[in-house]
């Protein structure tokens, strides 16, 4: 069997992953992930609706609402309720894409 994964459903897994890390409930690491949550929003989601969902992201997860997947969200609404294309990497404008062998 062969999957075929381009950058969109990487950009799902890392969203799952991160989504994931925000779940765990030390008071500590909420403080710590708050920043890099609203940071890494950014990176991944430009523009303004990156920078929204940075702030979105911050709060969720700075105030004791860790129950929310912000990131697996706006994936969601990215590629699936805006349906937009791949974004292109700066140095090849065409959609890359991984085999991965099972």
């Amino acid at each position: 069997m062969c999957i075929i994964m381009n950058k969109k459903y990487k950009k799902l897994g890392l969203s799952i992953v991160l989504d994931i890390i925000g779940l765990i409930p030390i008071p500590f690491l909420d403080l710590a992930w708050a920043p890099i949550s609203g940071y890494v929003m950014t990176k991944m989601y430009k523009g303004t609706k990156g920078k929204i969902a940075g702030v979105v992201s911050f709060l969720e997860e700075i105030l004791p609402l860790d129950i929310i997947p912000t990131f697996t969200i706006m994936w969601v609404y990215t590629y699936v309720i805006q349906k937009e294309n791949i974004e292109p990497d700066e140095n090849n404008t065409s959609e890359k894409t991984t085999i991965i062998e099972v």
